[in-house]
């Protein structure tokens, strides 16, 4: 999988200690646990920023990514003491509240390796004083490719949801999933925390009306077959999305990864979008953060609810 990892990158990183350096967590690429931990630390740059000061729910595969995994959100019992956590409220869990992880600096992403977190999932707000919530900084439209459908159809998807809001003014950011699907950043300014959730919903709908045999905005899984999804409800507060250069736990260490629209307008094939943790080091070498202009706005505000979107066709 590449060259072997450095030193420091085997022993861990600061005061997070890695263990068994050498465990293979991806066995259809001999990809081990120090490479993870080496993929963080290479990205953590770029994506810390992203992470920072969200409360980040960890996806463990133990034994790697052929046996079973679990989502953690509660790290009170094993979070070292310089590890920041913040006691966020988690209606209908199995407890009000539950200490998450705040991923703030490079040792903390080599925590979460060592804990075989391959993935990390954040909501689209962020921390306030004394752990309380900050409204959304961004929306996010999850496409998520139905049975017969791949991430082309969500390309195809994503260029209709540009133009949509390109013609009121608002700039979205694709990504891939690093699974089969993509996402699209908006960065905004709001006030309501529901207002992000709503006017999600309000486009996801106004799209599947506009293209009904391509495009569905409701949850039933029955009816998802041949068409894309556009998830809206990842912008309500108690969900999240899987965070930007985070990996993913498939077969191959796949990495959910930024994109320029040029690369969605030139997409022929699948494969074209597939990213794994040794593309990462060279996209970034010749792309730099592509989410950036996420950080380096203080975000857009969003129509009223009722808005006339002329959907393009």
């Amino acid at each position: 999988m590449g060259s072997a990892p450095s030193r420091p990158a085997r022993e861990g990183y600061g005061r997070a200690a890695l263990s068994n350096p050498d465990k293979v967590l991806y066995p259809a690429t001999g990809t081990t646990k120090a490479d993870v931990l080496g993929h963080y630390l290479a990205v953590a740059e770029v994506m810390l920023p992203h992470v920072d000061s969200r409360p980040v729910t960890l996806k463990r595969w133990p034994d790697g990514v052929e046996s079973s995994s679990f989502f953690e959100k509660d790290v009170s019992r094993h979070a070292p003491p310089w590890l920041r956590t913040a006691r966020v409220g988690t209606p209908g869990g199995r407890s009000e509240s539950a200490d998450f992880a705040v991923l703030g600096d490079a040792e903390g992403l080599a925590w979460a390796a060592n804990l075989a977190a391959l993935e990390l999932h954040v909501p689209q707000w962020r921390l306030g004083p004394r752990d309380g919530r900050h409204p959304p900084d961004r929306v996010v439209f999850d496409l998520d490719p139905g049975e017969g459908t791949t991430i082309l159809d969500c390309c195809r998807v994503a260029l209709r949801l540009r133009a949509l809001l390109d013609d009121h003014g608002l700039p979205v950011y694709p990504s891939t999933s690093g699974g089969k699907g993509m996402q699209l950043y908006l960065p905004v300014r709001v006030t309501e925390p529901e207002r992000t959730s709503e006017f999600a919903r309000e486009v996801a709908e106004r799209l599947a009306a506009a293209h009904p045999k391509e495009t569905i905005a409701v949850m039933t899984r029955a009816r998802r077959r041949g068409k894309v999804f556009v998830d809206w409800s990842q912008n309500n507060t108690a969900k999240t999305t899987i965070a930007s250069y985070s990996l993913r736990g498939r077969e191959r260490p796949t990495v959910a990864t930024p994109l320029t629209w040029d690369e969605v307008e030139a997409c022929r094939e699948p494969e074209d979008l597939v990213f794994t943790l040794v593309d990462l080091p060279g996209r970034l070498d010749t792309h730099g953060d592509l989410m950036r202009p996420l950080l380096d706005t203080e975000g857009f505000r969003l129509p009223r609810g009722g808005t006339i979107f002329e959907m393009p066709r």
